[in-house]
């Protein structure tokens, strides 16, 4: 089995706070209305680095949020901004 690189692991990351966002009503509707996204245009769109970038960007410009997803996740909140360089880079 070959390792993952490093921007698949990135984007797995950002998955995960993505559905850690949306699993809260209050930073989902934010998220939704801050960045124009839909429901159906996001599940089409969740392989797109651009877009895990951008949930990631969300939760950077909003420091509790970010710490709270963080938190959910059992991750330092240095390595969702670190998945959001590696996906920009990509």
């Amino acid at each position: 089995m070959t390792p993952k690189a490093p921007n698949d692991n990135a984007a797995a990351l950002a998955l995960q706070a993505l559905a850690a966002t949306l699993a809260d009503d209050k930073r989902a509707e934010r998220l939704l209305a801050l960045t124009g996204l839909g429901a159906d245009e996001l599940r089409a769109r969740l392989g797109d680095p651009g877009l895990l970038a951008a949930c990631l960007t969300f939760l950077e410009s909003h420091e509790p949020d970010l710490l709270a997803v963080a938190a959910d996740l059992d991750v330092a909140p240095e390595r969702l901004v670190a998945a959001r360089r590696a996906l920009e880079a990509s």
